[in-house]
């Protein structure tokens, strides 16, 4: 049996090259699951790192009972690591955090309040500490995406979301899919969405993976992808089954 269906919820951290966050992310993580609204888990996605990520997670899950990983052989970027996250999860809720720890795991809190009652509950980065060039790239692509996709949502890239796992399955796999989470949840029937403020704080270890390409004109793309997929996606719900 999967470890996750131990537990109500589970978080999914995507690591790429991370090894000076990792003693961090264990220690952050620790105190969030201790005072978890609900039972709650880690599951870390080594997405294929090249530096010693993979050695210390290994080590940080064999200290705790409720730190899982998976390891992907190579890197495969931040959609497939959530995607399979999302696959080797069968608690009641998933959420999503970044291993660069500019949210906070406590914040979790804020977020599981609503979970019974959204489909995707999100953050909302207040204070954002981010360079400007970032500030204002990040600011044109969601405005963009909100007009192609009408999701209303403020701050697709924060990375703090709990989802309902059943939804979250839903989810097709596309690069590029973290940025539409709102607006893929939102096709499917009941997918309703609330955002909430959270707080941001600087990278204070490691390296962003991010640059304008995969900020900005990686976006502008995706959109085009997601407006084709949107007018195929297929909805259906069983009425009664004997299996």
């Amino acid at each position: 049996m999967n470890k996750t269906g131990q537990f109500q919820f589970t978080v999914i951290v995507p690591v790429y090259d991370e090894q000076d966050n990792i003693l961090r992310l264990e220690s952050e993580l620790s105190s969030f699951l201790k005072t978890a609204r609900i039972e709650s888990c880690v599951l870390f996605v080594n997405d294929g790192s090249r530096d010693n990520s993979e050695q210390m997670l290994k080590e940080v899950c064999n200290r705790h009972d409720n730190m899982f990983y998976i390891s992907f052989e190579k890197n495969k970027g931040l959609s497939a690591a959530l995607k399979a996250g999302i696959d080797y999860t069968f608690s009641e809720y998933v959420g999503y955090i970044d291993a660069d720890l500019q949210t906070a795991p406590a914040d979790f809190n804020l977020l599981l309040e609503y979970a019974p009652e959204y489909a995707l509950v999100m953050g909302i980065r207040t204070g954002r500490k981010d360079s400007f060039v970032k500030k204002m790239s990040s600011k044109i692509a969601n405005s963009f995406r909100r007009m192609m996709t009408h999701d209303d949502a403020e701050d697709t890239g924060c990375p703090l979301k709990v989802m309902k796992t059943a939804y979250a399955k839903r989810i097709p796999l596309f690069t590029g899919m973290h940025r539409f989470f709102p607006a893929l949840i939102q096709l499917q029937d009941g997918g309703n969405v609330k955002q909430i403020p959270v707080r941001h704080f600087p990278r204070i270890a490691g390296k962003s993976k991010y640059h304008l390409w995969n900020r900005l004109v990686g976006p502008f793309n995706d959109c085009f992808a997601y407006r084709w997929m949107r007018k195929r996606y297929i909805n259906y719900s069983i009425s009664s089954t004997d299996l």
